[in-house]
């Protein structure tokens, strides 16, 4: 066991220390900390409830059509929804296709969006601050007594 939380901590050093470059400038301690947007506004989770979705140009534009439009973050932002093209986001969580997960089975199960993504909320650039590889999935399945059979997450071969 003390081998497993020193990988962890290992993990979340390294991914803490490499935030990806983002095309747009975006703060989640802006937008979420400061404002108190809260994160179903702008990711949703759509049926059946696996992902989070990463907001399209239009959903920023809610606010942005008439907030910061002299910025040339927003410039860019509004170009991208005029030509219906996606802001080419870098993921920074994403769990492998070979597992079964859900945000809503865990978010109906009490979880928060911090457990797993860390305090986005003082974020200004978002970088992986939680570990969620198998190893801290499992160590936090066994903190809060959850299933961790292997078909658990993923299909039996």
């Amino acid at each position: 066991m003390r081998f497993a939380v020193g990988l962890v901590f290992a993990a979340l050093a390294a991914a803490a220390a490499d935030a990806p470059q983002q095309p747009l400038p975006f703060s989640h301690r802006t937008h979420a900390g400061a404002l108190k947007l809260g994160c179903k506004l702008c990711h949703t989770n759509p049926d059946p409830g696996e992902t989070e979705g990463i907001p399209p140009a239009a959903t920023c534009m809610q606010c942005h059509s008439s907030i910061k439009t002299e910025s040339a973050a927003i410039r860019k932002l509004t170009a991208y929804f005029h030509d219906q093209r996606p802001v080419p986001w870098v993921r920074v969580y994403e769990i492998p296709d070979y597992v079964n997960f859900s945000h809503r089975a865990h978010i109906t199960a009490g979880n928060t969006c911090e457990d797993c993504h860390g305090k986005v909320t003082e974020s200004d650039r978002l970088s992986r601050e939680k570990d969620i590889s198998m190893t801290g999935c499992l160590l936090c399945h066994q903190a809060k007594n959850a299933g961790a059979g292997c078909t658990y997450c993923h299909d039996p071969q």
